[in-house]
C-alpha cells in the first residue's frame, strides 16, 4: 500500500456515490447501476455517421479511493469493466446490443490518481461476429492498459 493511500476508504464518500447511483440509475444504456456508480462518463467521437468504423466511445472516471486495490493503485477488475463497458456501449451504439465473448487484457502500468480514460474502437466490425478494442489512459495521457474482445450480436 502507497504511504498516502488511506487505510479505510472514506465511508461518507462511499455510501454518497452508492446512493446517487441507486436513485439516478436505470438499467440502460449510460446510466445502468455500475456505470453510475464507478462514475463513467460517455463521449462518442467522431459522430460521423459516414464512418462508424472509425468511431470511439469514450469512458472517464475519476480514480477514487473505493476503486484503488490494496497497492493503492485503480483495481483491475474496475479498468477491465469499464474497458469492457466502452466497447460494448459503442458496438450498441453502431449496430444494437451485443455481448462479450472473449476478452484479453493486458496491463502496462499502474493508475493511482487523477482520471482514467479509456476508449473502445472497432477493429473489424462483422454483422454477427466484431473484434474490438479498448485502451485506458491516465491523466498524464501515458497508456495503461489495452483490452482485445470478440463480441457477438444476435
Amino acid at each position: 500500500m502507497s504511504s498516502d493511500s488511506p487505510k479505510r476508504v472514506a465511508e461518507t464518500q462511499a455510501r454518497t456515490q452508492f446512493e446517487t447511483a441507486l436513485n439516478d440509475h436505470e438499467q440502460a444504456f449510460e446510466i445502468f447501476f455500475l456505470a453510475r456508480f464507478l462514475g463513467l462518463e460517455f463521449t462518442y467521437l467522431p459522430q460521423d455517421a459516414a464512418a462508424p468504423d472509425k468511431e470511439v466511445c469514450r469512458v472517464r472516471f475519476e480514480v477514487t479511493d473505493m476503486l484503488r486495490n490494496p497497492q493503492g493503485s485503480l483495481h483491475g477488475g474496475v479498468m477491465a469493466s469499464a474497458m469492457d463497458i466502452s466497447m460494448g456501449h459503442l458496438i450498441n451504439k453502431i449496430q444494437g446490443p451485443g455481448a462479450t465473448i472473449e476478452m484479453k487484457l493486458q496491463f502496462m502500468r499502474p493508475v493511482t490518481h487523477g482520471h482514467a480514460t479509456c476508449e473502445g474502437r472497432f477493429l473489424k466490425r462483422g454483422r454477427s461476429i466484431s473484434f474490438m478494442e479498448s485502451r485506458l489512459w491516465d491523466d498524464a495521457g501515458k497508456l495503461a492498459a489495452v483490452a482485445t474482445a470478440t463480441w457477438k450480436m444476435p
